[in-house]
């Protein structure tokens, strides 16, 4: 497991590292589209890859923040519970969160592979579509390892991961 958990990490920090650079990219092509904008030039595109940047700073920042425990969580209710009923209630949480990102990472990945095939490009740019949307399954999909990780912390070592 730790080696498992090893792994997770690395590649999570690798991701946030991917997604902090498209945020920086992301903020240089709004401010110069804001000052081309004065110029009566913005930029063409702006929207779609905005987008575009967008979908996989958040995908692929999924699972580190859940590594760091930075997603919202509202446990005024199960703090109440014991210390065995709330491992059993995040045991629960973990699973059924992973089942659902890894169900989602995957559906994601099947419309990538449709749209692929398809030759599905952008209306302004004509950018090929289905690079962003692997990236975001694969995002979801490492959410899923992250996750995976958790349960079993929950399970071997007992844990509130």
């Amino acid at each position: 497991m730790e080696l498992l958990d090893k792994i997770s990490r690395v590649l999570n920090e690798i991701f946030v590292w991917i997604a902090g650079a498209f945020l920086v990219v992301m903020i240089l092509l709004t401010c110069a589209n804001i000052f081309l904008r004065l110029a009566w030039m913005p930029v063409k595109g702006t929207f779609e890859l905005m987008g575009f940047f967008s979908a996989i700073v958040t995908a692929f920042a999924l699972g580190y923040t859940q590594i760091k425990r930075g997603h919202i969580g509202i446990d005024i209710l199960v703090n109440r519970f014991s210390a065995k009923a709330q491992r059993i209630l995040n045991g629960a949480n973990y699973f059924i969160c992973m089942i659902f990102f890894a169900i989602a990472g995957l559906q994601i990945a099947k419309w990538a592979t449709t749209l692929k095939q398809t030759g599905e490009v952008t209306e302004t740019l004509g950018i090929i579509s289905y690079p962003f949307t692997y990236g975001v399954a694969l995002g979801c999909l490492t959410l899923t390892l992250v996750l995976l990780v958790d349960l079993l912390k929950v399970l071997v070592e007992g844990k509130r991961a």
